[in-house]
């Protein structure tokens, strides 16, 4: 698309809605859950498909979903997933047994996987500047990052005020308002056609992989990792993730092509990602449940706790993050992030059972915000940096993906040891509240060793410079007519992002 086009940023605030809505309804549901459980007369156990549902479709048709993008037209398949995430929604909110809502469930996680995972392949392509597309994948960035403690705090109010079906018809309005604006606004382009090839068995092996993958790793929390339940799952998703390699070795049209995975830097960055997104998302859980257990909070008062690192994050990502890339580069910008997202776990991993909000957990919250406002954009700007148009949707799917597993992953891993430290410690003799503050500390441990691991992967396998690049999507300035050529794309996307 033309730079001058006036109607990038408009698309862009687009996308970033679609994202909010599909983001938001997880962390509204998580907290709607009691209710639910009473109303539709769910067992513990049964309850938890209520969120497994919709993760095991997301994370299981995000790269599917992406490919499509590239061959349909990305435009087309974020249209039909709002669509169908919206209707879908409905069917969650008139749901009148478990069956019912699980499958709408199902339904929801779907459409989100379809509009989630070709975002990212229009932004590379509305913005195809170095400068203005690390600023735009900051915005975007945000988006994702606020909408889960915005989530927490506006289900809380939702389902209080006009119970837990409202938490899921607010959505009908909100669709639709994205829709018409999507048709208005995002541009129509025409993907490389089917007859390019959709890699049929590919598509399932891979789809059917990732979704016993994913299957398997949330049901750790009640079955255990060494369950047959666990194990079988995981077998299976090895046995169909490995068909899908060989797959992919002999297909004339390959889903997931060998061209993409030797993009300089790709599989670098969905790797950091992946251990950065495990270690976040599983703190986030845990320290909602901490706050608490040990802490002492009711539940609103854990959603306002959380309202710190979205409010730096926004100041971060979209008023430093994207100048911090366009001048630095987004590897330099991710290692520091990283860096101090390793310092915020270490602070966490000291709090006792007698610790306080202010003292002890804002200081913390803090410097997350001001991590995860550096780190989302850069890791996100590195994986999506050497994307075509022809595969700018495919990336995008794999980026969401490594994002959704890393996120299962993390969770399940960080709850796991959590649990297991806190029975030692009572066996030991030590008091409930004091016991649970020990096994989280000991997660907090982990999780800081998880950062650390992708900022080591950050260092060792970040691409090399070639003459005139910095290897991670910003021009170096080895000449006057490169500086000019930078300072101009600056002064160009200062004045766009305002």
């Amino acid at each position: 698309m033309d730079r001058a086009t006036p109607s990038r940023w408009p698309a862009l605030l687009v996308l970033c809605a679609g994202s909010l809505m599909i983001i938001l309804d997880g962390s509204v549901v998580s907290v709607a859950l009691p209710a639910v459980q009473r109303d539709l007369g769910f067992t513990a156990a049964g309850l938890a498909w209520v969120v497994n549902a919709y993760l095991v479709a997301f994370g299981g048709l995000l790269l599917l979903a992406g490919r499509l993008g590239d061959l349909l037209g990305r435009r087309r398949v974020f249209l039909a997933g709002v669509v169908l995430f919206t209707v879908a929604s409905v069917a969650c909110a008139a749901a009148g047994n478990p069956a019912l809502l699980v499958g709408a469930r199902f339904g929801q996680g779907v459409g989100g996987a379809l509009a989630m995972a070709v975002s990212l392949g229009m932004i590379v392509r509305l913005y195809p500047e170095p400068a203005e597309r690390a600023r735009a994948i900051a915005v975007y960035s945000f988006t994702g990052a606020a909408g889960a403690s915005v989530g927490t705090v506006a289900g809380g109010v939702l389902t209080e005020l006009a119970g837990w079906r409202s938490i899921f018809l607010v959505n009908l309005p909100i669709g639709a308002a994205i829709l018409l604006a999507a048709v208005r606004r995002l541009p129509a382009e025409r993907g490389v056609g089917l007859r390019a090839g959709l890699d049929v068995p590919g598509a399932v092996l891979a789809t059917a992989g990732l979704m016993a993958a994913v299957l398997g790793i949330v049901g750790t929390g009640e079955h255990g990792w060494t369950s047959p339940r666990t194990l079988g799952a995981v077998a299976l998703a090895a046995l169909l993730l490995g068909g899908f390699a060989v797959r992919q070795r002999v297909a004339s049209t390959p889903l997931l092509p060998a061209r993409l995975l030797r993009v300089p830097g790709l599989l670098a960055a969905n790797s950091v990602q992946f251990l950065m997104v495990a270690a976040f998302f599983g703190f986030q859980f845990l320290l909602a449940v901490e706050l608490q257990l040990v802490l002492g909070l009711d539940a609103a008062a854990t959603g306002w706790a959380f309202l710190p690192t979205p409010v730096v994050i926004a100041v971060v990502s979209l008023g430093l993050a994207g100048r911090l890339i366009a001048r630095w580069g987004a590897r330099a910008v991710l290692v520091t992030g990283l860096g101090l997202a390793a310092v915020g776990f270490l602070l966490l991993a000291r709090l006792s059972a007698d610790g306080s909000y202010v003292g002890d957990v804002l200081p913390a919250m803090l410097i997350f915000g001001v991590a995860g406002g550096l780190t989302l954009p850069a890791v996100t700007t590195l994986a999506m940096a050497g994307a075509t148009d022809a595969d700018a949707g495919l990336a995008s799917g794999l980026a969401n993906t490594t994002q959704q597993v890393g996120g299962a992953v993390g969770l399940a891993t960080l709850a796991t040891l959590a649990a297991a430290r806190s029975d030692g410690l009572r066996d030991a003799g030590q008091a409930e509240v004091a016991a649970l503050a020990g096994g989280y500390r000991v997660a907090y441990a982990v999780a800081a060793a998880l950062v650390l691991a992708a900022l080591l992967v950050a260092l060792v396998t970040g691409p090399r410079s070639a003459a005139g690049r910095s290897g991670d999507g910003g021009p170096r300035d080895h000449s006057g007519s490169k500086r000019r050529v930078r300072l101009t794309e600056d002064v160009e996307a200062a004045r766009v992002i305002g």
